[in-house]
């Protein structure tokens, strides 16, 4: 299982940048999706989650309305829109993978369960 964020960037508050997340190794049948980040100083943050055998897609409160999932099975590709972005959204943004099958939902709790993570991408929001 691999995935590789890129996408991540400088940007100034209200802006929007798409984040992508190239997987392989695994099918989005059997792997929930989630996009993570943390901030210096802070814990890890669930901020996304796509997967389980309802394909539910979950947001963090803090981003809900400005942030979007979204899935190319084709391209096996992930990726992240975050629009009207704030200075608090600077973080290193990771995508993971966590094995999904008998799973109703995801999870937006960081956690050993999310056992496939990328290397991260910076996000820098400027005021």
């Amino acid at each position: 299982v691999q995935l590789v964020e890129s996408g991540g960037g400088l940007v100034q508050a209200g802006g929007s940048l798409r984040l992508s997340c190239a997987v392989s190794g695994f099918t989005f049948d059997e792997y929930a999706i989630g996009w993570f980040r943390q901030a210096p100083g802070k814990d890890a943050e669930g901020v996304s989650c796509f997967g389980g055998v309802d394909r539910v897609t979950y947001y963090a409160d803090s981003v809900k309305g400005r942030f979007t999932i979204s899935i190319d099975n084709a391209k096996n590709m992930v990726y992240l829109e975050l629009n009207s972005l704030k200075p608090e959204d600077t973080a290193v943004y990771s995508c993971a993978a966590a094995r999904s099958r008998g799973y109703r939902d995801c999870t937006l709790t960081p956690g050993i369960i999310w056992a496939h993570k990328g290397q991260g991408t910076q996000v820098t929001v400027s005021s």
